[in-house]
This record gives C-alpha cells, structure tokens and sequence, in this order.
C-alpha cells in the first residue's frame, strides 16, 4: 500500500465522498418515516469521520517519510525541519489546509451526533444532512481541485523546497489550528438552523440545543484573530498589531454576527422574540466563515496571507449560492411560523438595549466586509483601482467600536420588557459618577503619564464627514477611557448586587456567595468577565493614540531618545547555524538612569530561501512597549538604521483577551454537583480547570516570547552585510 501511497490517499478522499453522500441519502430517509435508519445515519456520520481521520494520518505520515513524490509534501517541507514544522506543514498550505478544516470539522460531527444520542430525535436526521453536505463538500474540493495527495508531474524529489521561513514560526502551530476551530464550529450551529427551519420546530429547543455549541465557536473566534494579532505584532515587524489586511477581515468578521447571536438568543429564550433574527444571524455566520476562506484562497484580493491564486474560487461561489438559496427558500417557506406575536414593549428595556447592540455589530461587519471588497467591485465594474487602507478603516471604525462599548455598558441596566425611570436612575447613578471622575482623573493625571485626554488634530479631508470625524479623533481617547470605566462600574455594580442578595437571603460567607452566584448564572456572570476583557481590549486598542515613532541611523556608541526610553546601540555581531546567517544589532535600552535590558533585533538571511526576515525585539512593560527593528547593517562602519516604536497600552489587550477566555469558560463550564462528583470527578474537572488556565497562561505570556520571524519591512531595505 505505502508504495502507492499517494493513489491510496486520493482513494480516501473519493471514500469521504461515498460515505458522506450515503450518510446524507440514509438520514434523509430516516426524516421521512423510517426512524430505524436513524441509527444507519449515525454509523455512516462516524465512519465518514474515520476516513478523515485515516486520510490526515495518511498526509502525516507523507511528511514524516518525506514521501516527496507528492507535490504538497514537496513545497511545504524538507529533510531538515523537525518534527514539529513537519506536523504543521499539514496546514501550511491550501490544500492541506483544507484537509485540515475537514479534519477539524470531522471532530465537530463525531462529537455532536455523539452527544445528541437519543435527543432531539426530530432534529437529528436533517442535522446530519446537513453536516454531511458540508464535508462532501470539501470533499469535492480536494478531489478536483486542491488534492493534497496529488503527484509531481516531473517524479519524486530528492529533496523538498522547505516550509516557508515566515512559517516557522510558534504562532504557525497555534494561530491556524485555533482560528479554523472557530470558523468550522460554526458548522454545528447552522445544521441545527438548517433542521430546524424543515422541522417547523423553531421554539426555544434548537435555540438551546446550540447554546453551548455557538459559544465555543465564539470562544475559539476569539483566541484564533488575538494570536493572528500577537503573531502579526511580532512577525510582519511594522509596530502594530492589526494592519486591516483582507484577509484579517475576512477573520473578524464571523466574531461580529457570532457576538451578536449570543446575545440576541437570549431574548428569543426569555421572551419568545426574534426568530427570523437568529436564524438569519446564525447562517450569516457560517455564510461569513465560507466567505472568509474563499477571500483567502481565490486570488481575488493581494494580501501577505492569502494562498496562491488558483480555480478553487468558482466552488466557493457554488457554494455560498446554495447556502444563500437554501436559506432564503427555507424562511420564505417557513415564514408564517417565524413571525413572533410578542413586540419590544418600551426603548428602556433590555430587549430594546440589545436590538442595538445587534445593529452595531452587524454593521460593523457590513462595513468590514464593504470596504474589504470594494476595490474588487470598483476594479471590476469601472475598472479603476482603488486602495482602501488602514486609516480609512481606523477613522470610520472609531466611532462604530464606541457605540458598541456604550452599548455594551448600557444594556445590563435595563430591565426586561419595561424599565422605569426610578429603577434607571437607580440603576446608572454609580456608573455615571464613576465615568465622570475617571474623565477628570484623566485629565488631572493623564498628560503627566503621557496619556493626555485631547490629542492634536490631523486634519485629512475638506468634506462636512472629514471634518466630524478630525474633531471626534481628537476627543476619541478620552471617550475610550471614560466608557471603559462605565463598563467597569456596570460589571462591579452587577456583581456587588447579586452577592448583596444572596448575603442577605442565605447564611453564607462573601466567597461562598460569589461562588454560588456564578454558578447558578454562569451564562450571565461569565459575560460580565468577557465584558470586563472587552473593555482591557479597548483601552488597548486606545493607547495607538499616543505612540512614538522614530527612524534614526547610528553607528556603535550613538544613542537615541524615544519617549521615555534612552537606548544605545553598541554593534552588530553575526550568527550561523544550518538554516541561516543572523545579523544581531544590539541596543542598550536605560529608562530612568537604569538598564533595563538589550534589545536585540535582526535580520536573518535563510540560504535554502535566501530570504530575508526581519526580526523584531520588544521589550514589554504594562504601560508601553518598545519595539525596535534594524533596516541594514554596513559591513565597514557597522552603521545601523533603525525604526523604534514606543506602544502604549499594547499588554492590556492580551491581558484582556485572557479575561475574555476565562469568562467564555466560565459560561461553558458544566453543571456541578460536588457532592456527586467524587474524588475521581474532582481529579478530571481539576485537570480540565489546569488545562484551560494554562491556555491562558499561554496567550498571556505570549508576547514575552522569543521573537518571532518577520517579513521585510515596507520602504526599508532587506540587505544586511555583515563581516
């Protein structure tokens, strides 16, 4: 068999397709009045998930055999990479990547018909449909288009070209594999929409069936873009963390219709409301991850991290028609049932609150998602090339990112159905005292930590629109801090009334209050957490306000001042080792008369690729961090040319993204008996608990690691000669 290994593997592939053609046909049946071959469609849904499995273990062992007769295997590795870059060449490029987004999304079928066993037996058939329908898909996909089996025309290599030296790179292994957890959970959700739009079962009981389901998906969303962030802020080495490259977009916008459904289910659970909504918001999402990842591998849009240009393209579009016309058709037909008979009783409600906040997240996506492809449309329909760049985005998404913070304030303090004006008031007086004594604090004390509340105004523009938007930039930060502590107040004022509820109703200590609060609302408590994260995540984002950029040229013993910062640079020295040359120029960093560290950034030259990389040295601090790159080294006078960058605020993202995790598995976390758990169920519920918090741990300390590999800095020169 391993003599024709290649021909067995693409044999798989046509299997996955039987399997899951025949599983999809049985259910179907089984939904039409012959409930016995619910069983037959179950079997076949874990057996198409067995040959994903054997055909990813098959690929794998390509790659450690260096089989390099297949094509794959021959441009994503080499007999040099570890065992480890090996393994994540499974998703370093597009067609196992593919391979690897079905892998995935066979786990997701595996464990959901696993865990819907006897339940939801009405839903069942049309859920597997459905799934199955999406894996033959991919299926297709790799049969006819990107095979990951496929053979060198020319015969076998004696060795592979290498995994690309960008690649190579910690993130490489957590960033992907993170992200399409996120994008493929979004599956589950939308086969259950699917079943329930063909059932006419469209009360609360597929609403709740995919509760947990959605928020794990939002969960990995979440932790898949802020290691695309953390990797993009230490790999492409030009000081910032989010470049609004399309293919970031294409990223984000998933998180924005998922966000927006976790909060509007709970008002169709409370109050029956919002059906069409959910539904709609559910398949945008999925509709969002297939759109994504068509942006991704089309060639339709110029990015750093988009696969080549190939014919897979025109199978997306196929695709997202017949999601879209499978949708549409469904709630035309299912419309008489959809619609709600209960209305918004008052603007002063929660329901009202979250309407809103629905609205602002959609149209942040919409906007995304516009000015993404909008220099395709303009290209394509008057055939004029038009360049949608990073402060385009930051000027318009400002203002929408603090509607939704307000919002996300705001809506906690109304009640249900009707608030009145006593409970308002009662309601937003500790919130609103503490934004107004943040704003003057921010006043007294910013300017003097180098945060001042009002920033100089750089005028782009001549327009009435230009001119809003200049004046609201300068007004921006202080905005940022003063709602970021609303939202803080909010969390602390919620928290402190449950527990004051329970110390007064029940013989417990504060602890034992706090505890038993959480866990019998763990859904709402658990939001309050992701909201505190979010808040670390503005004010963040709010410290790009006040950052310091600086380019200088310095020979060994010149020096430099950068905001607070006083740094030296003493020389160049180069390294070798299999893979490349390294050229180091080390730069004394002194922060109030003392040493702090050497930054130690480089430049490092692959011989396989003979490609340059630039390597970024930060040095992090909860107020700011320094971020220094070398542009050249002369080899004579060892003259160096630097770009230094002085970033506020940048740890309190991560910090925050941490919170929101924890908050997420506070949500998700299961319903606990201690009593009748035991000590074997404590010892596994303890180890889960260690996992997730090293999780955590890890997205913390993340941007204190080694530095990552970068690429060449725009404008600056990638030649580095160094004796």
């Amino acid at each position: 068999m391993w003599e024709s290994l290649p021909e067995f593997g693409t044999g798989v592939l046509f299997a996955i397709l039987v399997a899951a053609a025949y599983t999809f046909a049985v259910s179907l049946i089984a939904a039409r009045g012959k409930p016995r071959l619910l069983e037959a469609a179950r079997l076949g849904a874990y057996g198409t998930c067995a040959l994903v499995l054997l055909a990813i273990l098959v690929l794998a062992y390509a790659f450690m055999s260096h089989d390099f007769r297949i094509r794959y295997v021959t441009r994503y590795s080499d007999r040099s990479m570890t065992t480890g870059y090996l393994l994540t060449s499974l998703w370093g490029g597009q067609d196992g990547s593919l391979l690897w987004w079905l892998f995935l999304l066979s786990l997701y079928v595996g464990s959901c018909v696993r865990w819907l066993k006897g339940k939801y037996r009405q839903l069942q058939p049309y859920v597997i449909a459905t799934l199955m329908t999406v894996m033959a898909f991919f299926a297709v996909l790799m049969l006819f288009s990107a095979n990951p089996f496929e053979t060198n025309l020319a015969g076998a290599k004696l060795d592979g070209e290498g995994l690309n030296p960008l690649l190579r790179n910690y993130y490489m292994i957590i960033h992907p594999p993170s992200l399409y957890t996120g994008f493929v959970g979004c599956t589950i959700p939308f086969s259950f929409a699917i079943a329930a739009l063909i059932t006419g079962r469209l009360d609360t009981e597929w609403i709740i069936a995919v509760r947990k389901w959605m928020l794990f998906a939002w969960l990995f969303l979440t932790i898949g873009n802020c290691l695309g962030m953390l990797w993009a802020y230490e790999e492409l080495g030009w000081g910032g963390y989010w470049a609004w490259d399309p293919v970031e977009n294409a990223a984000c916008l998933p998180w924005f219709t998922a966000s927006a459904y976790v909060h509007s289910t709970m008002i169709q659970e409370r109050r029956g409301m919002f059906k069409v909504w959910n539904v709609v918001l559910i398949s945008i999402t999925f509709f969002l991850t297939i759109f994504g990842t068509f942006l991704t591998r089309s060639g339709l849009i110029a990015s750093v991290h988009s696969f080549a240009q190939s014919d897979i393209g025109k199978y997306f579009v196929y695709f997202m028609f017949i999601i879209v016309g499978a949708v549409l058709g469904l709630l035309a037909w299912r419309w008489p049932i959809l619609r709600g008979h209960a209305k918004i009783e008052a603007i002063a409600s929660r329901e009202a609150a979250f309407v809103v906040n629905n609205w602002a997240l959609l149209g942040a996506a919409v906007f995304i998602c516009t000015a993404t492809v909008f220099p395709v449309i303009s290209e394509g329909l008057w055939n004029e090339t038009v360049t949608v760049g990073p402060p385009f985005y930051n000027r318009w998404m400002a203002p929408i990112g603090l509607v939704i913070l307000a919002l996300m304030g705001m809506a906690p303090l109304f009640g249900w159905r009707k608030t009145s004006n006593v409970s308002l008031r009662k309601a937003f007086t500790v919130p609103t005292i503490a934004l107004a004594v943040g704003v003057v604090l921010h006043f007294l004390i910013g300017p003097g930590l180098g945060f001042p509340p009002i920033i100089g105004e750089e005028p782009s523009g001549s327009g009435v629109t230009d001119m809003i938007l200049n004046k609201f930039e300068t007004v921006a930060p202080m905005i940022t801090v003063a709602l970021v502590i609303f939202n803080f107040a909010v969390v602390a004022q919620e928290y402190q009334r449950g527990i004051s509820a329970r110390l007064r109703n029940a013989s417990e200590s504060f602890l034992e209050a706090l505890v038993t609060l959480v866990a019998r609302s763990r859904r709402r408590y658990g939001g309050y957490i992701v909201h505190l994260g979010m808040g670390l995540l503005f004010l963040g984002f709010c410290g790009k306000a006040w950052d310091i950029e600086r380019e200088a040229s310095l020979l060994p013993g010149e020096s430099a001042d950068v905001g607070e910062y006083h740094l030296t640079y003493r020389g160049a020295r180069m390294e070798v080792d299999a893979e490349k040359r390294m050229v180091f120029a080390d730069v004394d960093v002194n922060l109030g008369g003392r040493n702090i560290g050497t930054a130690q950034p480089a430049q490092f030259i692959y011989t396989r690729a003979q490609m340059p990389t630039t390597e970024v040295s930060m040095l992090h601090r909860m107020k700011d961090d320094l971020y220094v790159v070398v542009g050249t080294v002369n080899p004579a006078t060892k003259r160096a040319t630097f770009r230094f960058h002085v970033n506020p605020l940048v740890s309190w993202i991560w910090v925050g993204v941490v919170i929101m995790i924890g908050g997420a598995a506070v949500s998700l976390w299961p319903e606990v008996s201690w009593r009748r758990l035991g000590v074997w169920g404590t010892i596994r519920l303890g180890t889960t608990a260690a996992a997730g918090v090293m999780l955590a741990i890890m997205v913390a300390s993340a941007p204190a690691r080694a530095t990552a590999r970068g690429v060449v800095l725009p404008g600056v020169s990638s030649s580095v000669e160094a004796q």
